[in-house]
């Protein structure tokens, strides 16, 4: 990616808290569709259809610089077409993947155009924002660049969404995966959440998977639920390698996830042919990074650069914790590019503002040697003065190592081991060390 590209494309970002996902009912998380023997299936929704539009209003940069189009003439109904008009619309969208039309694909993009439609407007305007960068990220690797719509339905296109299951960021990456693509995550940072980084190892994961299928619509389902299910599938159907004969052996979201893609990409294609009116963007400014080579708090930043702690927040996605660790690695900030200056000129008093407070992690600290000693001492005064009090008593006739244990309260092999004996024997007369 060139240097001004990369400004444009950073100049994109938006992140925000994660979002509050729906907990709606089974029926809005799932579809039922009847095959031509009167077979009725339930098919799972992908969980980012089922997330709710305030959240994704909640964002920073939704809030900042996405708004509804005041100007839009169209009638808030969804029209319906014939079967053909749907065949014929996936038919003309430009694209080396296969976009055949069936009753499930038409269930999710009745679901895209019906209930799901205002949802679809906010991410039309979001897309302005994020597809620069998966398209630059899937040129890279030379691949589809329909697969730009994958994070609509992964995500919605919120860069800190977390599913159920643990999945993170725009490309959903669980964290094992997330790894052996090169996200850093730890405590403190995440890059599953930079859009720029986790589109980059996507576009490198999808290259992997189509290296072993071959086939772009198994990739898609792989990238969804592992390539072992999708094998799995393709073993217990006998060699089959279409995804709609793997069809009924695949994970039940898997199933809805392939049509799901259709769908999104449909309807980013045909919005308005279902009166979808896009959100107004406007562009954030530009952006620059700065690489750092010593921890600091976005909360430092911004006091200093008075610059809103939720832009940088939004800009710098991946700090899990506000919390910049450049003295672990170098570490990259984006801000304004008005304000680079500004922290460079600064960059001592950011450094210094509330140090202790919000940087309170020690480095090194004293032990209390003098109360360690004190207690060390104690404990030996205790062990020799334990030591100068052994007792001893003086055997009877007919007593037992057993009996004077239970009496003086310790044990036999205690007894044996004080007094140097082997056996159990004991003669009247003899002193007994029982103490």
């Amino acid at each position: 990616m060139n240097k001004k590209t990369l400004l444009f494309t950073v100049a994109l970002l938006f992140a925000g808290n994660s979002m509050a996902q729906a907990q709606g009912s089974n029926d809005d998380n799932e579809i039922s569709v009847t095959d031509s023997n009167g077979n009725q299936e339930v098919i799972e929704f992908p969980e980012a259809m089922g997330y709710e539009l305030d959240s994704l209003m909640n964002l920073y940069m939704a809030k900042t610089y996405l708004d509804e189009d005041e100007d839009c003439q169209m009638k808030d109904i969804n029209p319906v077409f014939e079967k053909e008009v749907y065949i014929d619309r996936l038919s003309r969208i430009p694209s080396i993947i296969e976009m055949p039309y069936n009753d499930v694909v038409q269930k999710f993009i009745d679901r895209y155009s019906g209930r799901l439609r205002h949802s679809v407007s906010y991410m039309l305007g979001a897309s302005n924002f994020y597809m620069p960068i998966f398209e630059e990220a899937l040129e890279a690797y030379e691949l589809p660049l329909e697969l730009r719509y994958m994070p609509v339905i992964e995500s919605a296109l919120n860069p800190t969404a977390v599913s159920r299951a643990g999945a993170t960021g725009l490309w959903q990456f669980m964290l094992p995966t997330g790894k052996r693509y090169g996200l850093n995550v730890n405590s403190l940072v995440d890059e599953r959440r930079d859009p720029i980084k986790s589109s980059y190892a996507a576009a490198q994961y999808l290259s992997d998977l189509y290296k072993v299928f071959g086939d772009w619509t198994l990739v898609i389902a792989a990238y969804n639920c592992g390539p072992e299910q999708v094998n799995k599938a393709i073993r217990r159907s006998n060699g089959e390698r279409d995804y709609w004969k793997i069809y009924p052996y695949l994970p039940k979201e898997t199933r809805g996830y392939v049509p799901a893609f259709i769908a999104a990409n449909y309807i980013m294609t045909y919005y308005c042919d279902h009166n979808i009116c896009p959100m107004k963007t406007r562009l954030p400014a530009k952006t620059d990074t700065l690489m750092l080579s010593k921890n600091v708090h976005l909360e430092q930043i911004a006091a200093v650069c008075g610059v809103s702690i939720d832009e940088l927040r939004a800009l710098n996605p991946a700090y899990r914790r506000d919390v910049i660790p450049g003295a672990t690695e170098l570490s990259c900030l984006r801000l304004p590019q008005t304000e680079v200056g500004k922290f460079i000129d600064n960059e001592d008093s950011i450094y210094n503002y509330k140090s202790e407070e919000l940087m309170a992690k020690r480095t090194e600290v004293e032990v209390n040697k003098q109360a360690a000693s004190t207690t060390s001492s104690k404990r030996s005064a205790t062990r020799r003065k334990s030591r100068t009090r052994a007792r001893y008593v003086t055997i009877r006739s007919g007593q037992t190592l057993s009996e004077l244990a239970e009496k003086h309260g310790t044990t036999v092999s205690r007894l044996k081991r004080l007094n140097g004996l082997k056996g159990t024997s004991i003669r009247a007369g003899k002193k007994l060390r029982v103490r």
